[in-house]
């Protein structure tokens, strides 16, 4: 039985008996990959429990029903695994990493807003992590803005209330202990939205840095975002 070019598509042959079958097969194909998400990319092995629609994008090294299938969509229809092999400017979204990637035709570029024929590619990013408060006036979060980025922003919300001496909190980074806001309130849903005047390039590895205004920081738990521009270099 023949097959379409791009998804591989069951064909229906002349005068063929329960073509029902067929059809719905390749209805089960189309539905995994329209508007196609996937549940991970990092995942080697086939979960033991699975329900039909679910996808998978199989990485380096897959095994047992995924082997010999790295770098194809995996979906699970009719109780077993299907796969489709990516072409060149697919998406995707990675839901347990929400993140949009795009198949340049060689690898996958993580958030791309544009791109070369050679793999240049200018990525936008949102960077989350929660970062429980330490005792002190000053305390870095240890998270790192990435070298070679530029951050437009960096947002944020109080998880647990912040706790202390402190009247309210300054955001920044060693260099300027305000740079992205104070003022900023101690009870949880407080937010944080800090802008600055414009892009901010950073040419190293920086931290992130909280102030204690009017006394020190106790305690307490921010989850904090970080929204910046990386630019990736031509392949030889």
């Amino acid at each position: 039985m023949a097959d379409t070019a791009t998804l591989n598509l069951p064909l229906i042959a002349a005068s063929q008996a329960q073509k029902h079958v067929t059809v719905n097969e390749a209805l089960a194909r189309i539905d995994a990959a329209l508007q196609l998400s996937v549940t991970s990319r990092t995942e080697t092995t086939p979960p033991s429990t699975v329900e039909d629609g679910v996808s998978y994008l199989v990485p380096s090294g897959g095994v047992n029903a995924w082997s010999g299938q790295d770098g194809d969509v995996a979906f699970y229809i009719n109780g077993g695994w299907e796969f489709v092999t990516p072409l060149s400017g697919w998406r995707i979204f990675v839901t347990d990493e929400a993140l949009d990637i795009r198949f340049n035709g060689g690898e996958w570029e993580d958030n791309p807003l544009s791109s070369s024929p050679f793999g240049a590619a200018m990525r936008a990013e949102t960077v989350e992590f929660d970062y429980t408060i330490g005792a002190g006036a000053t305390v870095p979060t240890g998270f790192v803005i990435p070298d070679g980025s530029i951050v437009f922003a960096v947002t944020g919300l109080v998880v647990d209330p912040v706790t202390g001496t402190l009247t309210d909190w300054s955001l920044g980074v060693d260099v300027s202990d305000t740079r992205y806001g104070s003022g900023y309130g101690l009870g949880a849903g407080s937010w944080v939205r800090g802008l600055t005047g414009q892009p901010q390039a950073y040419y190293s590895n920086t931290q992130l840095k909280l102030t204690a205004n009017g006394g020190d920081f106790s305690g307490g738990t921010v989850r904090l975002a970080v929204h910046l521009l990386r630019f990736d270099v031509p392949r030889a």
